[in-house]
């Protein structure tokens, strides 16, 4: 196993177990607005905190990039940490048991190792790459969707971008006649484990951040997933607008997207 993918399993299961403990004190939990319908809780900020204190013990001069603290810049900053101490944060506060610790490594701009944890469930999905990914030591393939017959396809709401809810529930729309049935869940990192581990077929989401996305996108690649923006190139990780599922199943999700899609969501 690669070091620093064993500091982030390290970090995960110990961010995890926490959220997971304070769920069963929830007059303890305290939520804020901290942007438009975006969550923060104390639990997150806790979390992300000893995740930085994990990596930091073995790698003093990495930077960290997180969710709530932005960037810490390191010595070395040809290595970067990112992550999402708590992904499914509104989940977490109304109480839904689905939410996940997400850390991903990045060396010199590529994601090296990637770490998905579901305290709830005891799931742990991990990556390196070029080598595969796996949930608790099992390895894990995506679906090879023919087509979207059949299929179940995962998504999360535009909630931060409603003007192009009326785009998006054209698209939605569009997909509904052709695939058998949605999930929203409200963990993106989760969901792309959930397509690398054939759980859903297809995943498509609008306006995702680099924490959102670092961890899931390489575990979905690396289970044979192919990854595109909306436009179906690979610049997803800037616009985070994403596609994720076999080859034939992106080619079909592509088709209704830029066919109903507004002209901003296809940058």
């Amino acid at each position: 196993m690669h070091p620093m993918l064993n500091i982030a399993i390290r970090a995960a299961r110990k961010a995890g177990n926490h959220i997971a403990k304070s769920l069963e004190n929830p007059d303890k939990i305290e939520s804020t607005l901290k942007g438009t319908h975006d969550f923060v809780t104390n639990v997150d900020r806790e979390a992300e905190a000893l995740i930085i204190d994990t990596i930091k013990s073995s790698y003093p001069d990495h930077s960290v990039i997180g969710e709530e603290n932005g960037l810490i810049e390191g010595k070395d900053n040809d290595v970067q940490w990112i992550i999402d101490p708590l992904d499914g944060t509104t989940n977490f506060v109304k109480g839904i048991p689905h939410f996940s610790v997400s850390i991903a490594v990045r060396i010199n701009g590529k994601t090296e190792v990637a770490c998905v944890y579901d305290p709830m469930l005891n799931e742990l999905f991990t990556a390196q790459r070029g080598a595969g990914a796996q949930l608790n030591n099992g390895r894990l393939r995506v679906n090879p969707l023919k087509d979207l017959n059949g299929a179940i396809l995962a998504t999360g709401f535009p909630y931060k971008q409603k003007q192009h809810s009326e785009s998006y529930f054209k698209i939605m729309s569009a997909l509904f006649v052709d695939c058998a049935d949605f999930r929203r869940t409200g963990s993106a990192a989760l969901d792309l484990c959930y397509l690398a581990a054939g759980r859903v077929d297809g995943f498509f989401e609008l306006g995702l951040k680099p924490w959102d996305l670092a961890a899931g996108e390489l575990i979905a690649r690396e289970s044979g997933a192919i990854l595109t923006d909306f436009s179906g190139g690979t610049d997803y990780m800037k616009s985070g607008n994403t596609v994720g599922s076999s080859a034939r199943g992106v080619k079909a999700i592509l088709k209704h997207i830029r066919d109903n899609a507004n002209e901003a969501m296809l940058k």
